[in-house]
């Protein structure tokens, strides 16, 4: 059967651009090939296109990917013996390098415009020290039902915890919030939970569980964690240029000390049989108490902002930082403050609920940015 004129067409100008020859139906053959093949080149093209469209949607962290590789690690091959306790001095050394460079980090002007604002710091180190610890409260009746004793220390730890500063900044310049205040109530609260935290753990445990007495652990956060950073904070006239230049790279040590402390607290808590003590049930109990948390909370604070008058852009500023709680500092608190094999699921709590803010607060983010775009200027400032 001889191919029609749009055929006969195509044909040539295979010939033409590819230099085929021979008779038509060979000519026809090698066309269709080479279409097929152009094809699925496209096809392949837009399939990985699409997967690096859906991780972008996703919004899949590095950092908690290597999270979860590191208590993977720990599970399968968990450091015991001397290589612990060589582990363990190295991990608080890295402690003190990583305070040593958040004191160095925080600027002195911070502090004393913080001061200028200091009804919304107080609302938010209200909704950070007070309005947690009673939310961890109400999660007593679970802890009976589901949660291992070590796991419902970990929930109220983690209530006691302060802010965290660098995503509580970003997430409020991402909504187009009041980010000066931003800035001071986070440090303010990162400062002041040195002491909080363990009074705090003080009040709600006492001496029971995997925690020492109060006033040990107080003195031992003084020491370890207090001192280096004011010593960076002192220092910052000679190094501060230094470390603002290298946010960047300083950004990898806080995680990498991070890992660190993950791993070896895992390490011990594996080899005291974590797993074994730990059902798969409290496992689910405590990621659903860590997402029940999280939501009473925003919506509490948000009603509290709302209530209290406070502008739209430091409703925002209020929402991110009295909601959010710093894994950076409370995992190596929880290394100077606790000790023993229950270590790993004390900080399980906070691990979880890290990943739950970072989702649910870039969520609501966007829907502040949205929102504030669609209105026009000053609309958005309620008094």
């Amino acid at each position: 059967m001889l191919p029609g004129r749009r055929q006969r067409k195509a044909i040539a100008h295979c010939r033409a651009v590819s230099g085929l020859t021979g008779d038509v139906d060979a000519t026809a053959k090698a066309c269709t090939h080479r279409r097929m093949a152009h094809t699925r080149r496209k096809i392949a093209r837009y399939r990985w296109t699409s997967m690096k469209k859906l991780l972008a949607r996703l919004r899949i962290d590095p950092f908690t990917l290597a999270l979860l590789c590191t208590v993977a690690l720990a599970s399968f091959l968990p450091v015991t013996g001397t290589a612990a306790a060589v582990m363990d001095d190295v991990t608080d050394m890295a402690i003190a390098a990583l305070f040593f460079l958040h004191g160095a980090r925080l600027s002195r002007e911070a502090v004393k415009a913080g001061a200028l604002h200091w009804r919304l710091h107080l609302v938010i180190l209200g909704c950070t020290f007070v309005l947690f610890p009673l939310l961890g409260l109400l999660f007593k009746p679970l802890a009976h039902l589901a949660l291992t004793p070590e796991l419902y220390v970990g929930v109220l730890f983690l209530c006691a915890l302060p802010s965290t500063v660098q995503s509580s900044i970003a997430f409020t310049s991402m909504a187009r919030g009041n980010v000066p205040a931003a800035v001071c109530a986070a440090s303010l609260s990162s400062l002041l939970g040195v002491f909080f935290t363990p009074l705090l753990m003080g009040a709600l445990v006492g001496s029971q569980g995997a925690m020492a007495h109060p006033a040990e652990a107080i003195g031992k956060i003084l020491l370890q964690l207090l001192v280096p950073f004011l010593a960076g904070h002192f220092m910052r006239p000679w190094i501060g240029g230094w470390v603002e230049r290298h946010r960047a790279v300083l950004r990898y040590t806080d995680q990498g000390t991070i890992l660190l402390v993950v791993y070896t607290a895992f390490s011990a808590s594996v080899n005291e049989g974590l797993w074994q003590k730990t059902p798969l049930p409290a496992l689910l109990a405590v990621l659903g108490a860590a997402a029940l948390l999280l939501a009473m909370a925003m919506l509490s604070i948000t009603f509290i902002a709302r209530r209290l008058h406070f502008s739209r852009a430091d409703e925002i500023a209020i929402v991110f930082c009295g909601s959010k709680k710093s894994l950076a500092t409370g995992v190596p608190m929880a290394k100077v403050m606790f000790a023993g094999g229950g270590l790993g699921a004390i900080v399980l709590p906070i691990m979880l609920y890290h990943q739950l803010q970072l989702i649910v607060c870039a969520v609501v983010a966007a829907r502040y940015a949205r929102s504030a775009s669609g209105q026009p200027q000053g609309a958005a400032e309620r008094h």
